[in-house]
């Protein structure tokens, strides 16, 4: 078996391996089926590439994003409220407080809250926290911390030095889905290219009738 890249969108296989490939598909019995080594049609190819564009349009990011401290806040300063304290379960609970915090949300963040849904239980767990750092005036604010289920933590990010001397920790935007995105993306398509560019030219077929 022998690779040539002298002509890489046309064929990848020597000409002794595509002997050997339209030898076997001849050979074979498919139940009746015949093989007849037909291109890749245009219409899919030109799908795959629309999913792929739309999916990077529309979702933004696709993986990788990590909710922070910071999209909770209006959470943290409503539990309190008397609203919601007469209602009686968690769920009636989160379902006022999202209503409200979207309604007062800008920017990406009523899409980071519908992504990062957070449980009642998990309020309670995370809102000391969050306090603690909104009033300790601290190093970090609370863009810099991560939500962890029911706990928060300091981002695992050194960005660039700021003014203050320490690291930014705040996720950057490039590791925001996108990196990873863009490496599954190519592996699949360069994938894709090699299986199907390894295989004969489609135009050259098979003579099927000795296969009967």
């Amino acid at each position: 078996m022998g690779w040539k890249f002298d002509q890489p969108f046309y064929c990848l296989s020597d000409e002794q391996e595509q002997k050997e490939i339209i030898e076997l598909w001849e050979k074979e019995r498919f139940g009746g089926l015949s093989e007849g080594n037909n291109r890749l049609p245009m219409p899919l190819v030109w799908l795959m590439a629309l999913i792929i564009l739309t999916a990077f349009m529309i979702t933004q990011p696709l993986w990788g994003q990590r909710p922070n401290a910071e999209i909770y806040t209006d959470f943290v300063a409503l539990m309190d409220t008397p609203e919601v304290q007469r209602l009686v379960t968690g769920e009636e609970k989160m379902a006022y407080i999202t209503q409200q915090a979207m309604a007062k949300a800008t920017g990406r963040t009523p899409g980071d809250i519908e992504r990062h849904p957070m449980s009642w239980n998990d309020l309670l767990n995370v809102a000391p926290a969050i306090k603690e750092v909104q009033a300790g005036g601290g190093q970090y604010d609370l863009a810099s911390y991560n939500v962890l289920g029911n706990r928060i933590q300091l981002a695992n990010f050194e960005g660039y030095v700021q003014a203050n001397g320490l690291r930014e920790r705040k996720q950057p935007w490039f590791d925001k889905g996108y990196a990873i995105d863009l490496f599954y993306v190519a592996y699949f398509c360069i994938l894709m290219v090699l299986v199907v560019k390894k295989l004969p030219h489609f135009t050259r077929k098979p003579d099927m009738s000795k296969s009967a």
